[in-house]
């Protein structure tokens, strides 16, 4: 039985995500938040926002047992990008891309 939580529209690339995802990609729980504590990354706080909602939806919905669940599946999408201008010289501009990402996770048994 697998659980899955999504978050959409996080504001962070999806490239910079898909680092820290890789690292706890298989991972029991207890073993992938340990990895994601002790992560510098922004990325890291809110993946670890995601596992926890998986743990959280996989013991309410489905009274899983939390010591025998493992990330099945991570994965992370690009989403919309946010258009801005940036003011540059002699009354120009440059575009720039605020990118997003959607983020999901399954855990299992």
């Amino acid at each position: 039985m697998e659980t899955t939580a999504v978050i959409r529209g996080v504001h962070i690339s999806a490239q910079k995500t898909r680092l820290v995802a890789d690292l706890i990609r298989g991972k029991s729980v207890a073993q992938a938040l340990n990895i994601l504590t002790f992560s510098p990354k922004k990325a890291a706080g809110i993946l670890k926002k995601a596992v926890e909602s998986a743990i959280a939806n996989a013991e309410h919905n489905d009274g899983a047992d939390i010591d025998e669940l493992k990330i099945t599946t991570i994965f992370v999408d690009k989403a919309q990008s946010m258009k801005r201008f940036s003011a540059r010289a002699k009354g120009r501009g440059n575009r720039i891309e605020k990118q997003t990402c959607h983020i999901t996770v399954k855990v299992g048994a």
